[in-house]
């Protein structure tokens, strides 16, 4: 796995550390049925398609879509080939799905068949895959204004072999109009003996329009950028210009491929080599660093400038050894540095602030080697001996009781993966901001604002927070925008859970099992009457409600998508509404 170089930053103030749980409310949620006159168009895996990556990727696919850019607005593909949209503004008064496209190829014809895909774009343009291997770009009109109006198609291409949409964005630079489309596939690998047999690939492809007038513009594939992976990514996404890309995932993903022409074989860790170039220790008041120098470096030949927070080693004729931002800020003047055995530079850096350890001495930089001293490698294990104990939790009142791993729920383990979030720049197809989410479990995603790219939400600790891509802040890339308590450690206990979501202004969230059941999980808001907690002996201001309902339904689970007011539950005959908010 590529190293960290990015931590996510917690707003504490959109934290609740005195959430007590969620109360079960008995209020009902009224539910409105639409029957639908042609199955969903629900693609069975094959046998061919055996492995987990297989399943998460197809067989768990969402099969409704909502669009971001018009609330109440949910699209699905059905059995005929019809892509149907149902617009909800008055609940009592609920119409039937229309079409506002048909496919006009054949996917039954393909051996490797899957779900078809939408994506929406812009608040004029989609993009849909039908599975087959083909690519529809549809120009749609303003979809809240053009009700009645069918979607165009401005162009059609085969791309090869089938796909689903993960994302597209759609946007203009010097007169010329582009989309952005990110496409998934799970092929066959040879090369994997160990595995399954199959690799992920991630296909960023640019459709952009010629210089012509608006009404007689051509379309055609630009540019075509594969990269490869051994998981299936939980969040793919690109960025609103078309400047960069967000994957998260299992295992890292690297570009391999440009226009038919293969790269050269990535380094599985593109911020390592082989051995370290220097070596550092801390103490509480300052940090040591030594750095390796070419045979017969002399004084006059050390290249070395320093400020408060970056520090830069090199010697005259080579690339800077040593460059960029420091973990912490230091004091320049009460720092040095000298040539020791004509073989490396010594620098001392005295820490401004003293107390707090540093992770790392530059950032994003893994070439070097931390060296821990015998007294403290004496003192970590001093303080870190209650947690390493052979004894269970005899003595709960002690200062430092011992971990005891049967008090531990299953709800609490998190799979032994190193997934990692990555930012990888449109230019290089370097990864540019790289973060650890081994200990952050994937929930879901959510698109809180069209324009922006979509919001993901992971568990820490117990709760769910949800990140808001900034690509365009290098040193905010992602910002913590809410947070549902506990929901963390809530989703996880649903063993027969499918689908999640949360409602764009997240005032909500909801789960979905395979069959009938959704878990409804509120904000807090505050109570009409006086309460008290009995155990602590406090008033209750605010309370956190959860509800649950169970549809009239014996067919799984296909679609589930929340918007502020409403909750949308798609099976194959039956399309479910549940007013949620008002």
């Amino acid at each position: 796995m590529a190293a960290s170089n990015y931590s996510l930053k917690v707003n504490r103030d959109l934290l609740d550390p005195n959430f007590e749980s969620y109360r079960l409310s008995l209020d009902p949620l009224p539910t409105y049925t639409v029957e639908l006159d042609a199955a969903v168009a629900e693609v069975k895996l094959k046998d061919s398609q055996y492995t987990l990556e297989h399943m998460r990727a197809f067989a768990m696919y969402n099969h409704l879509h909502t669009d971001p850019w018009y609330e109440d607005s949910v699209y699905f593909v059905d059995s005929r080939g019809r892509l149907l949209n149902l617009t909800v503004t008055l609940d009592t008064a609920l119409g039937k799905p229309r079409e506002v496209f048909h496919l006009t190829s054949d996917p039954g014809l393909c051996a490797e068949q899957l779900c078809a895909s939408l994506s929406f774009t812009s608040a004029t343009w989609a993009a849909l895959s039908d599975g087959a291997g083909m690519l529809y770009l549809l120009r749609t009109g303003r979809r809240g204004e053009a009700a009645l109006n069918k979607w165009e198609s401005l162009y059609t291409e085969s791309l090869g072999e089938p796909f689903t949409i993960l994302h597209s964005v759609s946007h203009v630079q010097a007169g010329l109009h582009s989309i952005e489309l990110l496409l998934l596939r799970v092929l066959p690998d040879p090369d994997d003996t160990k595995g399954g047999g199959f690799c992920t690939c991630l296909e960023w492809v640019t459709v952009a329009s010629d210089a012509g007038q608006e009404e007689q513009r051509k379309y055609g594939v630009k540019k075509r950028r594969v990269m490869k992976g051994r998981s299936v990514p939980h969040y793919a996404a690109v960025e609103p210009q078309g400047q960069g890309l967000m994957v998260a995932a299992e295992k890292p993903f690297s570009f391999t491929e440009v226009d038919g022409v293969a790269l050269e074989e990535p380094n599985t860790d593109p911020m390592e080599t082989t051995e370290p170039i220097y070596f550092w220790q801390q103490t509480e008041e300052d940090v040591t660093v030594c750095v390796r120098l070419p045979e017969g470096t002399t004084k006059d030949d050390i290249r070395f400038r320093l400020t408060a927070e970056r520090l830069s080693v090199g010697v005259q004729g080579y690339c800077p050894l040593l460059e960029g931002q420091l973990h912490a800020a230091v004091d320049p003047q009460a720092s040095t540095w000298i040539i020791k055995d004509d073989k490396s530079l010594e620098v001392s850096l005295q820490k401004r602030s003293e107390g707090p350890m540093w992770v790392e001495l530059v950032v994003g930089d893994r070439r070097g080697e931390y060296v821990v001293s015998e007294e403290q490698a004496a003192l970590l294990h001093q303080r870190l001996s209650h947690l390493t104990a052979e004894d269970l939790n005899t003595n709960p009142d002690k200062e430092h009781p011992p971990c005891n791993s049967q008090e531990l729920e299953d709800c609490d383990v998190f799979p032994e993966d190193s997934s990692s979030l990555m930012r990888f720049d449109g230019v290089t197809l370097k990864p540019t901001h790289i973060v650890n989410l081994s200990s952050h479990q994937y929930l879901f995603t959510v698109e809180a604002n069209p324009p922006e790219m979509p919001c993901l939400c992971l568990r820490h600790d117990v709760d769910a927070l949800l990140w808001q891509p900034r690509p365009d802040q290098p040193n905010a890339m992602w910002e913590h925008v809410a947070t549902f308590s506990a929901l963390g450690y809530v989703q996880a206990s649903k063993r027969e859970k499918k689908f999640s979501a949360c409602a764009p202004n997240f005032s909500y969230a909801a789960l979905g099992e395979c069959l009938r059941r959704v878990f409804l999980y509120r904000q807090p808001s505050p109570v009409d009457t006086v309460l008290f907690n009995r155990k602590l002996g406090r008033q209750v201001g605010q309370v956190a409600k959860q509800q649950v309902a169970s549809l009239d339904t014996s067919e799984p689970v296909l679609g589930f998508q929340a918007s502020n007011e409403r909750l949308y539950v798609l099976t194959s005959s039956n399309l479910f509404i549940l007013k949620i908010n008002n």
